[in-house]
């Protein structure tokens, strides 16, 4: 029972604090966004860090140096992430992004020669036929024209690429030295990202001129929430049942934006964000 109320918060506080982001990325750019998250995300967990000193006995020059690449695609899918939300529809960004378990999975097969079953395969079939649905217009296809129906997706869709590929290297080093502490050294280049900015002459934006340093905060939390209340409920019960009810969040997160941006879709964008939704819910329990 504990495991499931730790899955259903971490469902509820990843939903939620996904849709806090995309509100401040619509007033906020992108790099700002970046750094105030990984400043604020830094001071909130640090705390936590005298519980789990033993597991740095695992850490190598190696495992840091992957560590560092995944904060790079991290990074780097995130920047692109919140563009797209600022750009194009949230509700179909987000449902794109969030895709992006069917490229870990691919990954996966290629990197680290797991096999997929029958239904595995039918879900990332799912998901990448959603996909097509709510990217491109089928009439522009039947008149052989390549028409991308929203101006965010393609930046929706490379996002939901890297970040593929940082779930998929990520697993390299939580393996070896827990969740805790590869989150903690991505969050912890808060003065590398700041420094970056700098000499790409990014100006850092004020939270409070920004008008959204309540959105930002609250994503930051929420999101922080999602991940210690994952990684208690799988050490209090099965991972098969924990991570599918939390992998399913952009289904809240979608329905919330689609009230709050109150989005424009067509008939065949829903059926696509149907269909991918259904993917993502059904390969995350094919996946626990």
């Amino acid at each position: 029972m504990q495991a499931i109320i730790f899955a259903l918060l971490a469902y509820f506080s990843w939903g939620v604090g996904i849709l806090f982001e995309a509100i401040a990325a619509k007033k906020l750019d992108s790099k700002s966004f970046i750094f105030w998250g990984m400043l604020l995300g830094f001071f909130l967990i640090i705390f936590y860090t005298p519980f789990t000193l033993s597991s740095l006995k695992n850490l190598t020059i190696g495992l840091l140096a992957v560590n560092l690449l995944v904060a790079f695609f991290w990074i780097s899918g995130t920047t692109i992430y919140y563009k797209a939300l600022k750009e194009g529809n949230p509700t179909l960004v987000g449902t794109i992004a969030s895709s992006f378990p069917m490229v870990t999975v691919i990954l996966s097969v290629i990197l680290f020669q797991e096999k997929l079953n029958f239904f595995q395969t039918t879900a990332i079939i799912i998901i990448f036929l959603g996909l097509i649905l709510s990217s491109l217009e089928i009439k522009s296809l039947m008149k052989r024209e390549f028409k991308i129906s929203d101006k965010g997706i393609l930046l929706a869709l490379l996002t939901m690429l890297v970040w593929g590929a940082t779930m998929t290297l990520i697993k390299i080093p939580v393996r070896e030295i827990g969740w805790y502490w590869p989150t903690l050294i991505i969050l912890s280049l808060f003065p590398l990202y700041l420094l970056y900015m700098r000499l790409t002459n990014s100006k850092l934006q004020s939270l409070s001129k920004s008008k959204v340093v309540g959105a930002v905060i609250l994503s930051v939390i929420l999101i922080r929430i999602a991940e210690f209340s994952y990684s208690i409920g799988i050490s209090k019960g099965m991972v098969s049942v924990v991570a599918p009810i939390a992998g399913a969040n952009p289904t809240l997160f979608v329905l919330l934006a689609f009230f709050v941006f109150k989005d424009r879709l067509t008939k065949q964008q829903i059926l696509g964000i149907v269909l991918t939704l259904l993917g993502i819910v059904w390969l995350s329990f094919l996946s626990a």
